[in-house]
């Protein structure tokens, strides 16, 4: 039996896994058919596909500028060029801002950082148990497993309704309101424009990706990330599965009437809801360890939105947990 179990093989589920990995045995599961959580990477096919989580990453503190250089030069990120349109007036633009992406896809920190960690996807936990000192975790298809020590990285409305019993912590009483995102994916036939993404100033679709830009593979279409704004989305989720037609072309007006680009017929399309995508008001607190029942959790909302955040939370719990 492995000594640590993880749940969510996103930035903090991989990065506290692999820690851990160094001196303990781990296992790891995820609700998700692959590793990323929300660097998730939608495939089209074998080569081509879709991030439709973090567009890129941009990273800010020394320590995780470091871990991304090296990944760099282990070629599994790079930075992605071309011309990205800053059209957000109210945003200030930071003309020395990096965009740096999976060399095949965004998911690619999560994949490398869990490639010699035993992972277990479709798996969705439901409920925890402590009894005996000891983990009892129940799948949703009845599965039962026991584990010494358990972390949790889920989302913050995920984690109270498995967990508030277990966690004797202010933080956990908080009312912490995780901002959603509708994201559509649309292929057209090759367009004209030399742009890579745009940032916009619109109350509906705040980012459009062009995924061909990113150079991870060769097509004879045009495959377009479109990204709502926060509030659009907070508005919308509840009924996104229901309306997800309506959505999406909202979304894809949008799409040709900001950028400028000639209207034509979208050859393809998929929407994806994000319900607890980000929270932009940092806690206190970078992440939770209670040693006297070995449960931690780390995710980025305990830091703030970005994906740099889930990796801070990860590396401060793994260092309460070793001291």
């Amino acid at each position: 039996m492995s000594t640590y179990c993880v749940i969510g093989s996103g930035i903090s589920g991989a990065t506290i896994a692999n820690l851990l990995s160094k001196k303990y045995s781990v296992d790891l599961f995820d609700k998700a058919r692959g590793p990323g959580g929300r660097a998730s990477f939608k495939r089209l096919d074998k080569l081509k596909g879709f991030d439709h989580g973090t567009q890129y990453i941009s990273p800010k503190s020394s320590s995780f500028k470091n871990f991304i250089q090296n990944l760099i030069k282990k070629k599994v990120l790079k930075t992605w060029g071309g011309k990205h349109l800053f059209l957000n007036k109210i945003k200030r633009e930071n003309k020395n801002h990096l965009k740096i992406i999976g060399k095949l896809g965004n998911n690619d920190i999560s994949k490398y950082l869990l490639k010699d960690i035993n992972c277990n996807f479709k798996a969705e936990l439901k409920r925890i148990d402590y009894k005996e000192k000891k983990w009892v975790l129940t799948f949703s298809d009845g599965t039962k497993k026991i584990y010494e020590k358990l972390i949790l990285t889920c989302p913050f409305v995920q984690l109270s309704k498995l967990s508030k019993k277990f966690i004797k912590n202010s933080f956990i009483k908080k009312k912490i309101k995780m901002d959603a995102n509708i994201t559509v994916m649309i292929v057209t036939k090759k367009i004209k424009t030399n742009i890579s993404s745009y940032l916009f100033d619109d109350k509906i679709l705040g980012w459009v990706a062009k995924e061909n830009t990113k150079k991870r593979f060769k097509s004879s279409k045009d495959l377009w990330t479109l990204q709502s704004t926060y509030n659009w989305a907070n508005k919308k989720i509840n009924k996104n599965r229901k309306n997800k037609d309506l959505n999406s072309k909202i979304l894809i007006e949008q799409f040709f009437k900001l950028t400028g680009i000639k209207k034509t017929k979208v050859l393809f399309y998929l929407n994806h809801g994000w319900k607890y995508s980000s929270n932009s008001k940092p806690l206190k607190i970078k992440s939770f360890w209670d040693s006297s029942t070995n449960l931690g959790v780390c995710a980025d909302w305990f830091v703030g939105p970005r994906l740099e955040a889930g990796w801070i939370s990860a590396n401060d719990l793994y260092k309460k947990i070793v001291k």
